[in-house]
């Protein structure tokens, strides 16, 4: 792969008007063999704080290996007040952080940050996840990673999992590409929900979720967008889908077809009694993305929660952390729920939406 390929996007991706140069934007370098140089990515790394003397905060972090052939790890975050309640178990959220596929990691000092938030506010075990990322390992690789840390969750023996997570009662959640990685690992993972046993998940929560497809209205209004341009998103795309599809690829734009290919798995989520969290803002580029997605998984008999807000842009709540408090409260709302065995109980039909777009 050549540096030329960021000209020969397809005729329906094309647009004259797109302002922003995606490479300089991100700071990072596409390679002549098709690697990426990430060395001025401009979010640095923070050192995971697993002490507890003296104290370090409300919550503790340390990371494990997952699979060292694929040098993927996971960073668990711990509530400090957790270490001298031994009898009280925690919910647990596997967390996937954003990037667009390419970028990031559970160490990148604003998914960092972000999950500390959780922990506190939720008085939750968090693990994020580090995944492979594209261009070097396309996708499906990091749905790969995303499933294969739940069996990971589900059979380690590390401490503060055995002593303080709840794993019978789990949340998927991601923001951005992550939020996509949540979606279709809870796809793969309700095919396959007899082999995890003891981890039950209870739903999925996907924060301003990263999908694609043929242009929509807000991506055309917000096309030069300062967090998320057109260009930015293409360039994601381009670099993250195997080699040779378009963005109507299920991957990327999973209600192609009416959503056909999502028919199976859905049935199971539903059979399952999981139920989803959408969370966007129409100053997100991708909101009309989102509220489709709402849209065909409610016709399709899942129980959804939509979240949608005026103003604001795309993962405001992990760039402003001061402005975190709405969507605090809608998780704590939605994971407040009873539940019972493996399904939900709710009511009765599990949605409440503020539609924006």
């Amino acid at each position: 792969m050549q540096c030329s390929m960021l000209n020969t996007m397809s005729t329906e991706t094309a647009s004259s008007n797109l302002t922003v140069n995606p490479l300089e934007y991100l700071q990072i370098t596409l390679n002549p063999d098709g690697t990426l140089d990430r060395d001025r990515f401009i979010f640095p790394d923070t050192s995971a704080a697993p002490d507890p003397t003296p104290p370090t905060g409300p919550v503790l972090s340390k990371d494990v290996p997952i699979n060292p052939s694929h040098k993927t790890w996971a960073r668990i975050f711990l509530p400090h007040h957790a270490r001298s309640c031994s009898e009280e178990k925690l919910p647990l959220i596997v967390y996937y952080h954003a990037g667009g596929f390419i970028l990031g990691s559970p160490a990148s000092n604003i998914f960092h940050e972000f999950c500390i938030t959780l922990a506190h506010e939720l008085s939750a075990v968090v693990v994020s996840v580090k995944y492979r990322l594209a261009p070097e390992h396309r996708l499906p690789t990091a749905y790969d990673d995303a499933v294969e840390a739940l069996h990971w969750v589900k059979t380690t023996q590390d401490e503060w999992l055995a002593n303080h997570a709840d794993i019978s009662t789990c949340y998927l959640m991601g923001t951005s590409a992550g939020g996509n990685l949540a979606f279709h690992a809870g796809l793969r993972a309700s095919a396959v929900h007899k082999d995890l046993e003891l981890l039950k998940i209870r739903g999925l929560i996907l924060h301003h979720s990263f999908f694609g497809g043929t242009r929509t209205p807000s991506e055309l209004r917000l096309a030069n967008n300062h967090m998320l341009s057109l260009a930015t998103s293409d360039l994601m795309w381009e670099l993250s889908l195997p080699i040779g599809v378009n963005r109507d690829h299920e991957y990327c734009n999973p209600t192609v077809d009416g959503g056909s290919n999502l028919s199976e798995g859905v049935n199971k989520m539903r059979s399952l009694g999981w139920r989803l969290l959408v969370i966007g803002c129409d100053g997100d580029p991708l909101i009309d993305r989102q509220v489709e997605l709402v849209k065909l998984l409610k016709e399709k008999g899942l129980k959804v929660v939509s979240d949608f807000t005026e103003g604001g842009y795309h993962a405001i709540e992990i760039m402003e952390p001061d402005k975190n408090e709405p969507l605090v409260q809608a998780l704590k709302s939605f994971m407040s729920t009873p539940v019972t065995g493996q399904g939900v109980v709710g009511p009765p039909d599990g949605v409440s939406t503020q539609n924006v777009a």
